[in-house]
């Protein structure tokens, strides 16, 4: 019985999707992002299609790959669904903790989802986590402090150039930094920032031979830069801000320049949130002419861990969630500027959508990550702002404090250098690398 009814739902399509025999209750972990926010007020369209309901829980960033990571390492069964990114994805993939998603209905196009989505989603070939939305990385800037400081950004600037742009734009006094950028401690905050713009700067995590770099001088030039830029143009308190900090700033007209996810920018031009809505101007991430942009890649997405007792409607849940009509759902109700970015083709294909500012620039910085080919010296890993091995996280979580505490001025650049060298060095002896 179980195996006809999976059938029957499997060939639902999600215009149309099917009335299961039994209602269930999903429980969903998820980040408490903006997009994320905005799909819990639209679940209602799910239930109402369904029959099924839906239980969040949302949790800070930090907090979220914590629980996540630990029930499903532990078979804890929490939860139904889990919003994953590109580095847990594969790992888990690989381990079989993870249900493929290779069997959602042709009416998915899972064609449609952009190649770089989706080759950072699957393993083999096979799907593991489909994206709720992707981003890379650029420059929100407000063009009235760049008019005000005599400069003009270039669509494709570099780290002096922003650098400069920073000092100047910058004014204490009436609480306006050039530049708000992640100081919060963890692999996926202040490191996923640190380890894109390292790799512009030449440096990398590892060598060939596995071993790390952190006494390297392009480490030295990547941290004494972001510290000297920070204490000379950025936001007071900034070891503690992170993704969800830097926007509020921003939207509050305290940042001349942010750079940061590109999902960012419909928050940042939106004016019932924010203060600068008309004065937001985009480019791509620095470079410093070594041919690396300081630009990542990731997808928050939906992923259901092995062993769930829903299985079926989970499968429901992330169709709806993840499909076209969702995006239809999310631009009849708040804009085409306001649906999940970066994760279909067809997105990029519809004229409305390229109406909106940010589009093209969204588009191009996804495009010019390359996770396969991150730095500029050959290494052994894949991954833009994560070494995508199973000790990255906790090994980048203790490097992102060490960093962080330097930005505090609790420790010098080369003192936080010298103990993130030691504690990767000795994890990587201890995991047998």
């Amino acid at each position: 019985m179980a195996f006809h009814i999976r059938a029957l739902l499997g060939a639902c399509s999600v215009a149309a999707l099917c009335v299961p025999a039994a209602a269930e209750t999903l429980t969903i972990a998820t980040v408490n992002n903006g997009d994320m926010i905005r799909m819990q007020g639209l679940t209602k369209d799910f239930t109402e299609k369904t029959g099924h309901d839906v239980e969040w829980v949302t949790l800070e960033e930090n907090v979220l790959r914590q629980r996540v990571t630990q029930d499903i390492a532990t078979k804890g069964g929490q939860f139904d669904i889990m919003t994953i990114g590109m580095y847990e994805t594969p790992i888990w993939g690989k381990q079989g903790w993870l249900v493929s998603l290779d069997d959602l209905p042709e009416s998915y196009d899972a064609d449609d989802i952009l190649p770089a989505m989706r080759g950072g989603l699957s393993v083999d070939g096979t799907l593991y986590a489909a994206p709720f939305y992707g981003e890379s990385s650029m420059i929100m800037y407000r063009t009235d402090l760049m008019e005000k400081a005599g400069l003009e950004m270039p669509d494709a600037p570099t780290w002096e150039f922003v650098a400069d742009a920073a000092r100047k734009m910058t004014d204490k006094d009436n609480e306006i930094y050039g530049i708000c950028l992640r100081g919060k401690a963890g692999w996926g905050e202040n490191m996923a920032f640190l380890t894109a713009t390292s790799n512009a700067f030449g440096a990398r995590w590892f060598d060939e031979d596995w071993k790390p770099q952190f006494d390297s001088p392009e480490w030295k030039e990547t941290l004494t830069f972001y510290l000297d830029l920070m204490n000379e143009a950025g936001p007071p308190g900034a070891s503690t801000n992170g993704f969800n900090e830097n926007l509020s700033l921003f939207q509050q007209g305290k940042c001349g320049m942010w750079i940061d996810a590109t999902v960012a920018a419909s928050f940042v031009t939106n004016p019932d949130d924010s203060t600068v809505a008309d004065k937001v101007g985009f480019a791509l991430a620095p470079d410093t002419g070594l041919g690396k942009r300081g630009n990542w890649l990731w997808a928050w997405a939906l992923g259901i861990p092995a062993g769930t007792k829903k299985e079926a409607a989970a499968k429901q849940f992330i169709e709806w969630a993840t499909s076209k009509e969702y995006l239809e759902l999310v631009a009849s109700e708040e804009g085409w500027a306001n649906v999940p970015p970066g994760t279909r083709t067809s997105l990029y294909e519809n004229p409305e959508y390229a109406k909106v500012p940010f589009a093209k620039m969204t588009l191009d910085s996804i495009n010019s990550a390359d996770p396969t080919n991150p730095t500029v010296k050959p290494v052994p890993y894949i991954g833009v702002q994560f070494v995508a091995i199973p000790e990255f996280a906790g090994i980048a979580t203790q490097v992102g404090q060490e960093f962080s505490a330097a930005l505090a001025g609790q420790q010098s650049a080369d003192e936080a250098l010298a103990k993130a060298q030691a504690l990767t060095a000795e994890e990587m002896e201890a995991a047998g690398y």
